[in-house]
Formats: C-alpha cells, sequence, structure tokens
C-alpha cells in the first residue's frame, strides 16, 4: 500500500509537536524516522496509528484518508518498544490476541497464526510460554501478531531498543530480510542512526516537529541541505569560515590561520560560514606554511584505520581518518582535504 501524509500538524498547547510534516512512501518501502529526543518521530507514529488526532493533515493509504479513523479501522500493524505481550498467554495465543478481538473464526484463527509464525520462523512454537523465548524470538513473535490480521501499512517503535548490542544486531538483520520478504510498506522510528541506515530505503530526519530532509541513507550523508543534517548525520567537524571568492562550482574559503581552501560548492555564499568536515575529507600532510596545522591530542584505533583528533591553534578540532601509525598523541601535524573535495559541506553561518 502507497502511504502519503500531507501537512500533518499536531499541536499540545501552544508547542507544535509536528508542524506541516509532507512524506510519500512508495508501497513495500521502510522509510526510517529518525531525529533527536523532541523531534516529532514518536508524535508522528502516534498519529499514523491513530493513538493521537492531527488538527491539521492528511494520511493517505492508496488515496483513503484515515487520520479520523480509529485504530482498528486503519487496518495498520504496530510493533511496541516493549513488545507488550501478555506473559500469561503462550505464543500462539499472543500472535492471535488481535485476530479474536476481531470475532475470527477460530479454525481460521489458527491458520492465520500458522502463516504469521512461519513469516517470522517460528513455525511450530504455538504453545511455547513466551518467557520461555529469547529477546530476538520474542521481538518476532509481537511481529507476527502485528502481521497476523494482514495490515495494510507495519508501524515499528524503536523494535530492538532493549536488545543488548550483539542481538540487536543479529536480529537487525533478520528484521530487515522479513520485511523485504513481505514486502509490506512500513515506518521505523528509531533514534539510532546505524539502525535507521541498516533497515531503511529511505530516512527522514526530523528537528523541532519538522522534516529536515528526506532520501536514502546515502544522500544524507553525502549530500546534506542544512547544517542540522551535516552535523546530524554521521562525524563531521564544524569550523567557521569566511567565503571570500565564488565562482560557479567552487567557494574559497579563508580558514582559521588564513588558510586558503577551494571547496566544492553551489550556489554561492559570502561572508562568514560554516565548513563541516567528514573524517574521511581529510589527510595528515607535513606542518608547511599555508596548510592548517595542530597537534593530536587523540588516537582511536579502529582497525585498518584510526580516528586522530587534531587541536589547531585557534581551539578548534578536526577529526580525520588516517593509517594507524601516522601520528601519536602530541605530533604536530598539517591537515589538508583530499583533491576531490568530497566530504566538505558549506553552509551559512546564520543556519541552525
Amino acid at each position: 500500500m502507497k502511504l502519503r501524509i500531507e501537512r500533518l500538524t499536531k499541536r499540545f498547547g501552544k508547542t507544535a509537536a509536528v508542524e506541516g510534516l509532507s512524506l510519500e512512501i512508495p508501497e513495500g518501502d521502510l522509510l526510517a524516522l529518525l531525529g533527536p529526543s523532541g523531534s516529532g518521530k514518536t508524535t508522528t507514529l502516534r498519529l499514523l496509528a491513530g493513538f493521537e488526532t492531527p488538527d491539521e493533515g492528511r494520511i493517505l493509504v492508496d488515496g483513503e484518508d484515515v487520520a479520523r479513523l480509529s485504530p482498528a479501522a486503519r487496518r495498520f500493524g504496530m510493533v511496541f518498544q516493549h513488545y507488550a505481550l501478555f506473559p500469561h498467554l503462550d505464543v500462539g495465543e499472543n500472535v492471535g490476541f488481535g485476530l479474536q478481538s476481531q470475532g475470527v473464526p477460530a479454525e481460521e484463527r489458527v491458520r492465520r497464526v500458522a502463516a504469521a509464525l512461519a513469516m517470522v520462523e517460528l513455525a511450530g512454537l504455538e504453545r511455547r510460554p513466551v518467557g520461555a523465548l529469547s529477546g530476538g524470538q520474542q521481538q518476532r513473535v509481537a511481529l507476527a501478531r502485528a502481521l497476523a490480521p494482514a495490515p495494510r501499512v507495519l508501524l515499528l517503535d524503536e523494535p530492538l531498543s532493549n536488545l543488548d548490542p550483539a542481538l540487536r544486531e543479529r536480529t537487525r538483520r533478520e528484521l530487515r530480510a522479513l520485511i523485504r520478504r513481505i514486502g509490506i510498506t512500513t515506518i521505523l522510528v528509531t533514534h539510532e542512526q546505524e539502525e535507521a541506515f541498516d533497515l531503511a530505503e529511505h530516512v527522514a530526519l526530523l528537528q523541532g516537529g519538522r522534516l529536515e530532509q528526506v532520501g536514502t541513507p546515502e544522500e544524507l550523508y553525502g549530500s546534506p541541505t542544512s547544517a542540522f543534517v551535516a552535523g546530524f548525520i554521521g562525524r563531521a567537524s564544524a569550523l567557521p569560515v569566511r567565503v571570500v571568492s565564488h565562482d560557479a562550482a567552487l567557494a574559497r574559503v579563508a580558514l582559521p590561520g588564513d588558510v586558503v581552501w577551494d571547496i566544492p560548492h553551489r550556489p554561492p555564499l559570502t561572508g562568514a560560514s560554516l565548513l563541516y568536515i567528514r573524517p574521511e575529507a581529510l589527510h595528515l600532510v607535513p606542518v608547511t606554511e599555508g596548510q592548517l596545522s595542530g597537534a593530536v591530542s587523540e588516537r582511536r584505533f579502529l582497525g585498518a584505520l584510526a580516528l586522530f583528533t587534531v587541536r589547531l591553534g585557534s581551539g578548534e578540532s578536526l577529526e580525520l581518518l588516517a593509517e594507524p601509525d601516522a601520528a601519536k598523541v602530541g605530533d604536530r601535524v598539517g591537515v589538508a582535504p583530499h583533491s576531490s573535495g568530497a566530504g566538505l559541506h558549506l553552509f551559512p553561518a546564520e543556519s541552525p
């Protein structure tokens, strides 16, 4: 089912938790809602589920506006953060709970419970107590319960947040494969960038109830449209600079110490700006006049590479990736961008 959100708005008193949000999710796509605390992602999910009523806007499923329908009438499936499984019911009874409340006959209920458990690779566990399952298996039971009524859209509310790191990674792989196999339109709320990037075809980044940018993980990381996106997604060092000239595709910027770099950028900017720099955009060079230089203040070993923090004489710090033995803490080093200019993102200083 194709899902479209148009100008969705929800206010609590004078505070807009979600304001003018518009998104389009193609059939079978998985979209992650990502953002800091208070960004509006959970409120958006509650509006989609029907637990909150929007003040303005529409929620369209294949053209049908469901924004004022009850949660049951929307036919959306939802997996909650803590699964909300009933400990006194076995696996089959948990999966079939929603079907029973809908009045599905017992024989049909048994068939649909078995089919849902087979989808999540838990076939034959109908009589197993839920307390005897691992965390990952309980997560799949919750998913089977959401899928049993054949929902039009699946909503996931931080479904992996209460798993330990090793189990979370394995369950994430299983969840990704399962959702893609089923092909159901899915909305995922998460505060974990790695989870959003790993699971979702598209990511919508929210701030203050508004949409900052929506796109593939690669687009958000490689082509941020605002300083907020550049600073929130991945790692980046922010450096105050001044644009001294600009042509059609390059901005010449003055950095601390009167060092000048040419940065790929359009449209033209002038004056005070902020340069966001990805660690992979920089490399170490000999200390010479005309280069940024500073002292290595921190080194984090990452395996094939290390993440170095270089503190400049002006007080700012830059992070960069290099061979682990490229420098030691305390060494004085020069820093320069790679010739491609990739990973350098320039924004007006007044950007949020």
